[in-house]
């Protein structure tokens, strides 16, 4: 019994030993549960605040201006742009730029004044014309939630405008939802899987690429052919451009086949887009590869790359329900700006050239990925 207890001691002490030696492990130990802790119990946050937001002031009138700077103080929204024209506004939400547009229309102070409370001697056809919304607002509803967020300010009351507010038959503002009318989830969903499932699996088969081949002594008869780095890391990931392009269509196809989510856009401009975003993961899986010496450390280090990607990108949780810091974090993944680009193209119909800075963004991340995973490998053996 005693001997039996001295070999599992031995065992336990080599383990300890050989964990210790392996720091990437180690870290691991550490930071898995700090990053999720950190990501979850701070930069997640499912009260949404501070949506950009436009506006479209047909009234002109000083009573609109009010009506734009109360509404903002809910702190729901955050008026980022100011249109002069209903198509520009729609280009806006079509690509992005902001999540909704208020319209207030040019009879604004007649919709306010000559409400049914301050009328009750017209009759019931001039009260029913006098009690309509005093805006429209005009909302992505491919995000639930801050779709969701947008429409609380229907029946917002007006008490800033009013000493005493009149009693209205109708909602304060109007809402039309656009691409997303029914508020279904999977709209949304299906293609933030494209970018979630092309993260793992584009960065999970390169980032052991380069220690597959020390582990499998091929690197010596790497050493002796003329092949330079640069050509070596575009060959190892060429194959899997054309996997990850599959990957693309299947999960759309089967997004249209059993949850009906249409795809409503370019589909040259979905090509490139999915191109670009498939060469920045694989750009960081090579750097990854250069950085680990077993596929075990190339996998635990995937993890830093995958749990953010999921968590900070806008796939689970709405991009502006998070604090700036968490913001300044999710831009430089490469998966932020595929959601903007692969929803906007799938389910706004926007192109890529009404999306110019994830587009660049994606384009420098592979650029440089690639030059630094190559300038990383060295043909020897050590």
């Amino acid at each position: 019994m005693i001997a039996s207890l001295r070999r599992i001691f031995a065992i336990m002490n080599k383990e300890l030993v050989q964990l210790r030696r392996d720091k990437v492990t180690f870290a691991m130990i550490v930071m898995i549960p700090l990053i999720q802790l950190v990501l979850f119990g701070y930069s997640i946050n499912t009260k949404i605040r501070d949506i950009p937001v436009g506006v479209v002031d047909q009234s002109g009138s000083a009573v609109g201006r009010v009506l734009v700077s109360v509404v903002e103080a809910t702190g729901v929204v955050k008026f980022t742009g100011f249109y002069t024209s209903i198509e520009e506004a729609e280009a806006s939400v079509r690509n992005g730029t902001v999540r909704a547009v208020l319209v207030l229309p040019e009879d604004l102070t007649y919709r306010l004044v000559r409400s049914p409370s301050v009328n009750k001697g017209l009759p019931p056809s001039t009260q029913e014309e006098t009690s309509r919304p005093v805006g429209q607002w005009i909302v992505d509803g491919t995000d639930t939630v801050v779709s969701g967020a947008i429409q609380s300010l229907r029946n917002m009351p007006l008490t800033e405008l009013f000493h005493d507010p009149p009693n209205r038959n109708t909602a304060t503002f109007e809402v039309a939802l656009f691409y997303n009318p029914e508020q279904r989830s999977a709209v949304n969903t299906v293609p933030g899987l494209v970018g979630i499932i092309l993260t793992m699996t584009m960065i999970l088969f390169t980032s052991a690429a380069i220690v597959r081949e020390h582990e499998r002594g091929n690197m010596e008869m790497l050493i002796t052919t003329p092949v330079k780095s640069l050509e070596l890391m575009i060959g190892k990931i060429t194959p899997y451009i054309f996997i990850g392009l599959i990957q693309a269509s299947i999960i759309l196809a089967l997004g249209y086949l059993l949850f009906d989510v249409h795809f409503w856009g370019n589909l040259l401009s979905l090509f490139f887009g999915t191109l670009l975003f498939i060469g920045a993961c694989l750009s960081v899986g090579l750097v990854l590869s250069t950085l680990a010496t077993t596929q075990l450390q190339a996998m635990q280090m995937m993890v830093f790359i995958l749990i953010p990607s999921i968590l900070l990108s806008g796939f689970m949780f709405p991009y502006e329900g998070m604090p700036i810091e968490a913001q300044y974090i999710a831009e430089g993944l490469p998966a932020t700006h595929f959601m903007r680009i692969v929803r906007g193209v799938t389910l706004r119909d926007a192109t890529l050239l009404e999306m110019p800075y994830d587009v660049l963004w994606l384009a420098g991340f592979f650029i440089v990925g690639l030059a630094i995973a190559a300038l990383r490998f060295k043909k020897r053996l050590d």
